[in-house]
């Protein structure tokens, strides 16, 4: 299993250098001299990714101001980089002990959330685990509608997760299911 660390995104200069949007805390290890990614591309863009490395060698990286900028073996100029846009990179998990109530994203992904105080009602399927400043959400595709809705991931609304029947357990607020829907 591995995880997503990252996605490319627009080429920095003209030797090859790509601006990096980052979902790992660990970049400096990530991103270190040598460091092996594998590259995935979004689902439907399979024709984008003709002729393009399916790994990646990190050769270095550098600040500039909040983004990180990183360089690899295979993109050596403009034109590739630009190519490369979109991809997400992959690396294996660090074997790092989660506290009780830590989770990486994904053992949640595909897990069904569901309404405890609407007789287990579900909900959607998790399809995101989003980092912020604040506070983690979690994206949910909802069932049988085309949308997606966040929740707060805190324990008064997420108060238990049982990855043996692959249940998100949900008791949210008057409202927050609805925010978002046409009714």
């Amino acid at each position: 299993m591995s995880v997503r660390i990252a996605r490319i995104g627009k080429p920095h200069g003209v030797r090859g250098e790509v601006t990096v949007q980052l979902f790992t805390d660990d970049p400096e290890t990530r991103f270190a001299p040598g460091s092996v990614l594998s590259v995935q591309w979004p689902q439907g863009s399979s024709d984008a990714a003709a002729g393009l490395p399916d790994t990646l060698t990190a050769s270095g990286f550098r600040w500039n101001k909040k983004v990180l900028i990183a360089r690899f073996d295979e993109i050596t100029d403009r034109n590739r980089a630009e190519e490369m846009r979109g991809s997400q990179l992959f690396a294996e998990p660090h074997d790092v002990e989660l506290d009780d109530d830590e989770w990486h994203q994904d053992d949640l992904l595909g897990l069904m959330a569901v309404d405890t105080t609407r007789e287990d009602r579900e909900v959607g399927k998790v399809t995101a685990l989003i980092s912020g400043p604040a506070q983690d959400l979690l994206e949910l595709e909802v069932v049988g509608e085309r949308r997606r809705i966040l929740i707060p991931f805190v324990e008064e609304i997420v108060p238990d997760i049982d990855l043996e029947t692959g249940r998100v357990l949900l008791t949210p607020p008057a409202g927050l299911l609805d925010l978002g829907s046409e009714e």
